[in-house]
Formats: structure tokens, sequence, C-alpha cells
């Protein structure tokens, strides 16, 4: 399209100068004109962007927040617990007796390295989601660009054959006129 009608449409729709909008609108309406698609998977872009420790990161995160996670460590808490109280302690051969000193260790460090992984990943997605928003604002807009696009032209098709209509009722009119004279100079006889 043409930079003067690029002009007027951003004059129209955001009433300012098309320079002086930021470079997404100017994206939008570009792709709005040229009729050009602009949803693309924002998703797979970012995530093939991911080095091996995000990803990795990710994953671990994915799995210290599932229900699959507090099962099995659960399990293996209790059978510390049980391994240690019951079975050990009756053959005085516990390793880590009541209160779980050891044990607390470990979940100590446990916690001191998944808590960043966690934290690492939550950072991602947020960016993530900040670009998934921004392309819902991108498609959103364009999406209304393209309905207000369809009004103004059904509103010009309807004022089209409104015209039409009248044209064609002034012609049946003078028709209608037409043959009352006729019928009155034929009885006037």
């Amino acid at each position: 399209m043409n930079k003067k009608h690029l002009e007027a449409f951003a004059k129209h729709q955001f009433i300012t100068n098309l320079d002086s909008l930021p470079a997404r609108e100017q994206k939008i309406i570009q792709h709005y004109e040229d009729r050009l698609p602009i949803s693309e998977n924002k998703n797979a872009k970012f995530d093939s962007t991911l080095t091996f420790g995000q990803k990795l990161a990710d994953k671990v995160a994915s799995f210290g927040g599932s229900w699959t996670f507090i099962i099995i460590f659960g399990a293996f808490l209790m059978s510390w617990v049980i391994l240690n109280s019951v079975i050990l302690a009756s053959s005085k051969g516990g390793f880590d007796p009541y209160p779980y000193i050891l044990l607390n260790l470990f979940l100590s460090m446990l916690a001191s390295i998944q808590a960043p992984v966690i934290l690492m990943s939550q950072r991602r997605q947020a960016i993530k989601d900040r670009l998934d928003a921004e392309h819902d604002y991108e498609v959103n807009l364009k999406a209304e660009f393209e309905i207000l696009g369809l009004h103004e032209k059904i509103d010009e098709l309807r004022d089209n054959k409104w015209a039409e209509l009248i044209l064609m009722q002034q012609e049946q009119i003078r028709l209608l006129t037409e043959l009352l004279k006729n019928k009155e100079t034929k009885t006037g006889n």
C-alpha cells in the first residue's frame, strides 16, 4: 500500500501520524493493509532459544511441582522414618535416629537447590507470558481493524443499496404517474 493511505489510516484509527506510532502499531497497520496474517507461534519461537540448562530447569521445576514428586518424596520420607525408627533402631543399627538430623540436612540441601531452579523457571515463564500478552494485543488490534473495516464496507454497501432503492422508487413513481396520466387521458376521451 502507498504511504499516504497508511498515513490516513493511522490518522483515522489512532488520531496521530503513522511515524509517531510505536513500531508495534506500525507493524500491525502494515500487516492489516497488506492483508498479511500477524499470528505466529511465539511459544515455539521462544522454546527454540532455550539453552540446555534452561530446559533442564523447566523440567526440574515441572517435576518438583507435580503430584508424582509429592507422592514419591512422601514415600521416601516415610521409608526413611520407618527404616531408622523401627527396623534399624530395634537392631541398634540406625544411621539417622530420631530427630533425623541427616534427613533434615538432605531436605535443606534439596530445598536450597530446588528453590533457585524453580525461580529461574518462573522468571522464564513470566517472560513467555509477557510475549504471549504482547502477541495477543497485536492479534486483537489487527482483528479490531478488520472488524472496523468490515463495518465500513457494510455501511458503504448499505448506503449504495439505499441510493439504488431511492432511484428505483423514483422510477416507479414516475412510471405510476405516467400510467395515471395515460389512464386519465383515455377515460377523458
